[in-house]
């Protein structure tokens, strides 16, 4: 059978793609060599959201008596907060099985290799080998996590984040390489439950890509939880000869040795292109990613790519975007192509991170005039109630435009308010604008109306 599309690997840009393929009308395979959903689905966006909601509902149980109730000490099960992890994950997976029938989407499981012609050899579990054929292809086949030359994961002691969500046992200690999402969010996790955490960072600022201001919040935070933060710091040899590993960390007052039961390897991802075919087909790619157009085509037509094996911000709503777009223009639609600049990211540690657009230093390094406008969570009545004060909301206007060029949280909740700032970029709303729209009382939300009137001397809660 010869397919319309053929898309390889199912994770959110993948599955996605290949849903937006069949209600245009497209005749649809997938390939997917482990679990559809990929990576976000199994092993990473949905699973440690769960694991990170049974750390939350441990802390509440710790601080019942803030809120005046007082309930027995709680004791975290490290078994039961992975098996409750997976179940959700396996909701989900089971969620994109049956979408993909609803829409009428081949699944063929196995290990896909692209091949001239439009053609993609498949092996399957049992070693049986078939060849598809599609007029066009779409590679999504994801990342996977970065290996370090002095971090040699052996998935017991030196481990990645697959295994971090699945430990058998809780480890009395741990020490994090890497402060990005992935980091800070199992630093926030294992911290919560008990274990002790060292969070190792090579940059000044944990969370290096966020504004300053917000790196500065989140590291006090961390702090006042109990994590041991280390920035300027590099991790230069891991010693797993004992019991347990011992770490040299390198910084600017010189070496020290931190003895811990488990290291987390959180130093970023690597695109998975090795044995997919790229070299037989002569797709080109450069600095380990696919090089691909504004619609996402290779080099070599008729082959497409999106999502993290691509230049691209590694994020799943990204790859969900690209996938859409990508499918459209090969469906003869006249998409709009994707806006890097706002794109939204999110850390789901407690406080969360959220932030779209420039940082203040990159809108100063641009020489623009700008205005800034900051209102702190504890300043919020809805934030006192909630008991969650930690944080802000920052935002960076055009001073001559009234432009929203940044916006920038740190709180409880903020993941789910950044969408109102890339919403407010997108249609070009004014400073002025968003003071004027009337937000709801008691929210988290009316800080963006509050820090959009301190930026132009209104605010009326500070």
């Amino acid at each position: 059978m010869t397919y319309d599309l053929i898309v390889l690997g199912t994770g959110p840009g993948g599955y996605v793609a290949a849903i937006r393929a069949s209600q245009l009308g497209l005749k649809t395979a997938v390939i997917e060599k482990e679990a559809l959903g990929g990576i976000c689905l199994n092993w990473g966006c949905i699973p440690t959201k769960a694991l990170l909601k049974s750390a939350q509902v441990f802390e509440y149980i710790q601080h019942a008596k803030d809120y005046g109730i007082t309930v027995a000490a709680g004791t975290p099960d490290m078994k039961a907060i992975v098996a409750r992890s997976r179940g959700v994950a396996d909701g989900m997976s089971k969620g994109v099985q049956f979408l993909m029938k609803k829409n009428k989407i081949d699944v063929i499981m196995g290990t896909g290799k692209l091949q001239p012609g439009k053609k993609i050899e498949v092996i399957g579990a049992d070693g049986k080998k078939q060849v598809v054929e599609g007029k066009n292809i779409i590679i999504a086949t994801g990342a996977r996590s970065r290996a370090l030359p002095a971090l040699p994961q052996d998935g017991k002691k030196i481990i990645g984040y697959r295994e971090a969500m699945v430990l058998a046992e809780q480890p009395k200690s741990m020490v994090v390489v890497g402060s990005g999402a992935i980091g800070s969010e199992f630093a926030y996790f294992y911290n919560a439950i008990g274990t002790k955490v060292t969070l190792v960072e090579f940059m000044p600022n944990v969370v290096p890509v966020e504004d300053e201001e917000v790196s500065k919040q989140l590291e006090k935070s961390f702090k006042k939880q109990g994590i041991e933060v280390m920035t300027s710091a590099e991790v230069t040899k891991v010693d797993t000869s004992g019991k347990g590993c011992k770490v040299t960390v390198k910084t600017a007052k010189g070496e020290q040795v931190i003895e811990c039961d488990i290291v987390l390897s959180a130093a970023g991802i690597v695109a998975n292109l090795e044995g997919i075919g790229l070299e037989e087909v002569g797709i080109v790619t450069d600095k380990g990613k696919i090089t691909v157009d504004g619609y996402y085509a290779t080099n070599i037509p008729g082959y497409y790519a999106i999502g993290d094996c691509t230049p691209g911000q590694a994020l799943a709503h990204v790859a969900s975007a690209e996938g859409i777009i990508c499918v459209e223009k090969i469906a003869g639609h006249h998409p709009e192509k994707l806006d890097y600049n706002n794109i939204p990211g999110c850390t789901y540690c407690s406080p969360e991170v959220a932030s779209v657009g420039m940082t203040e230093k990159q809108a100063k390094d641009k020489g623009l005039d700008i205005k800034i406008g900051k209102f702190p969570f504890s300043a919020s009545g809805k934030a006192s109630a909630g008991g969650n004060k930690d944080g802000f909301v920052k935002l960076i206007f055009d001073a001559k435009y009234g432009e929203l060029l940044g916006a920038h949280m740190i709180g409880a909740n903020v993941t789910e308010m950044i969408a109102e700032c890339v919403s407010i970029r997108k249609l070009e709303t004014t400073g002025h604008e968003i003071i004027k729209t009337v937000h709801p009382h008691p929210t988290m939300s009316e800080a963006i109306m509050e820090a959009a009137a301190a930026a132009y001397g209104e605010v009326i809660h500070l």
